[in-house]
């Protein structure tokens, strides 16, 4: 491909890419570090296999209803483009204000320090040696795709595949090779301030033992849930470049369900394999499930997990970095953002600024440190856009001008479950830490007096919706 004329975005983006960016983008390192995010609350074997399959079954509704989205809209910016549609330019800006300072970048420079600090596993590296890596590794990406979406789409690729199959090998290893823990054994040790406890408490056990989600309540399910959720997030970013992506209303939504059937089989399986070498109590307690895993069946866990972690994160890194400008572009091009932003190439066929000015603000966040608080009170916030995402789908059903190729198995109940589970995680999470969730909705809604601060300059473009 890459035809297009100078100036213009290139269709380099083929389904074994996009394929990739969402299987890449979903797996970085929370299912290698921290399934205890899951076991913790629901203490039990099917209890947290029922977490995993909701949480897999929620995102698998989330993709196909983007997918139809996408079938409809195959244009740059995907959800920003769709909420902008569907209900205001307005809710759109809101979208890439909270993804530009906070949601996008942040998790970019959140994963990039995972990276570095699991990096020092092999590098000797001090707090400020990690940061300097982090930012390494995001220049390194957003140079690689600054040179074009063919350059930054084969690197995804090539690491998405590696990395499924160290996946899939370390599936067959640990059936092969694994074996069960001895009944009662009790191999781990919490540490609770300076007390080390043997082992855990036999209450926990009891309630393990009992009941589908071992004595763990409904809330506890949905703390559980929206950990697991987290590890399947990013499944939505291969819609944002859409226009780089050939017959994309055929592509993109072959690609979001391929992908995200794809991870939620190799996180099902993963966690079998934990469960199946490592005693119970270890899953819920460890921070570095991948590697005791390891240790249990071949040895070497930290070598292990510390290089899969690096090869996971640099590859979700790429598909992140590649991702996020697109939406920025589309912005600009709509007039939400200077114009300058949404300035192509000539000759590399992408956003070029668009992909610095990310690369140099998520650098920033590295370096401060203020990526944590920022994104921490800000994530939980695009559960509200991912609902009015599904409603937007309704709205466009009423549209009869509004073509579309692919249709949402299941409508209308599909759409309507993903959207009551998005706004239940906003409502559990306010319930939780209410003002945690008002620092992160008021920043979001920061925007507000930003957006027609901007139209009262004459800036706003005529755009639908």
């Amino acid at each position: 491909m890459g035809s297009s004329p100078a100036g213009a975005l290139r269709k380099d983006i083929r389904l074994h890419h996009a394929t990739a960016m969402v299987v890449g983008i979903i797996i970085g390192a929370s299912i290698f570090v921290q399934p205890s995010e899951i076991t913790g609350p629901v203490p039990s074997l099917t209890g947290a296999a029922l977490v995993w399959l909701v949480a897999g079954i929620l995102t698998f509704f989330g993709a196909l209803v983007a997918a139809e989205l996408a079938s409809s809209f195959p244009e740059s910016g995907g959800v920003y483009a769709y909420l902008r549609e569907a209900f205001s330019p307005l809710v759109g800006f809101l979208w890439g204000w909270a993804m530009f300072w906070t949601m996008h970048t942040g998790i970019i420079a959140a994963i990039a320090m995972v990276f570095a600090r699991y990096l020092a596993y092999f590098v000797p590296l001090d707090s400020t040696g990690m940061k300097v890596a982090a930012v390494v590794a995001i220049l390194f990406l957003s140079w690689v795709n600054y040179l074009g979406v063919k350059q930054g789409s084969n690197l995804q690729t090539t690491f998405t595949a590696a990395k499924v199959l160290a996946i899939l090998l370390m599936i067959g290893v640990g059936f092969a090779l694994g074996t069960p823990p001895e009944a009662g054994v009790e191999s781990v040790v919490i540490t609770d301030g300076a007390a080390a406890i043997p082992g855990i408490s036999p209450a926990l056990l009891d309630q393990g033992a009992s009941g589908l989600l071992g004595g763990a309540s409904f809330q506890d399910f949905l703390i559980a849930l929206v950990a697991g959720l987290f590890a399947f997030g990013g499944w939505h970013m291969v819609t944002y470049s859409a226009e780089e992506t050939t017959e994309a209303r055929k592509t993109i939504p072959r690609a979001l369900t391929l992908g995200v059937l794809i991870v939620t089989v190799c996180y099902i399986a993963l966690n079998a394999v934990y469960f199946y070498v490592l005693p119970l109590e270890t899953v819920i307690s460890s921070d570095r499930v991948a590697a005791d895993a390891a240790d249990a069946v071949v040895g070497h866990g930290g070598t292990f997990m510390s290089a899969l972690v690096v090869f996971s994160t640099f590859g979700a890194i790429s598909g992140i970095i590649l991702a996020g400008p697109r939406v920025y572009f589309a912005m600009a091009r709509d007039g939400l953002l200077f114009n300058w932003v949404g300035a192509v190439h000539p000759t590399r066929g992408v956003p070029h600024r668009a992909i610095w000015l990310q690369g140099i603000w998520a650098c920033i966040l590295v370096l401060t440190g203020t990526y944590r608080a920022l994104f921490t009170r800000v994530v939980y916030t695009e559960w509200i856009f991912f609902g009015l995402m599904a409603i937007g789908l309704f709205i466009f059903r009423r549209r009869a001008e509004i073509r579309r190729e692919y249709s949402v198995w299941g409508y209308p109940l599909v759409p309507a479950v993903f959207a009551i589970s998005a706004f239940a995680i906003v409502i559990n999470q306010v319930i939780a830490d209410p003002a945690e969730s008002a620092l992160g909705l008021g920043f979001v809604l920061l925007g507000v007096p930003v957006y027609y601060a901007w139209g009262r300059k004459g800036y706003l473009k005529e755009t639908s919706g």
